[in-house]
């Protein structure tokens, strides 16, 4: 496994307690593969990580899902990382799914531009203000 992640090779006789964030992380996702699963399921992969790090391991997951013909199941709050690598996605609101679609169908969408990205009509805004001018529109309407 140390072909998708060689930032291990050099720490291949440390401690796993000793290692940092990004690379205990790569180490989770190397010891699942050495049990040739069909699936791979990653939750939160991006929390408490370095944007670099993110990126790097995202890229690496990509090349394990095309090199080994997984199926790569992300659970991820970072919406803008999961749209970028979605071939299909839920979004999920409250436990429930508001939205579904391939992923260049939901990252084409305007309500999750508005309400899970910040941005509506080029203007940043937080999902706090968003949701309240979504639900005082549907009051007047």
């Amino acid at each position: 496994m140390l072909q998708f992640f060689p930032a291990l090779a050099a720490r291949r006789t440390a401690v796993a307690g000793v290692l940092s964030g990004g690379q205990r992380q790569m180490l989770g996702i190397a010891a699942k593969l050495v049990a040739g699963p069909d699936l791979l399921l990653i939750d939160e992969m991006s929390l408490g990580l370095a944007p670099i790090i993110v990126r790097q391991v995202m890229e690496q997951l990509l090349k394990i899902k095309n090199e080994l013909g997984l199926a790569l199941l992300l659970v991820e709050q970072n919406a803008t990382l999961a749209l970028q690598v979605a071939d299909y996605g839920y979004v999920l609101e409250n436990g429930m799914v508001a939205l579904e679609g391939d992923g260049a169908t939901l990252r084409a969408n305007p309500a999750i531009h508005e309400f899970y990205l910040g941005m509506a009509s080029e203007t940043r805004r937080n999902y706090r203000d968003a949701r309240r001018d979504r639900m005082a529109g549907a009051a007047d309407g």
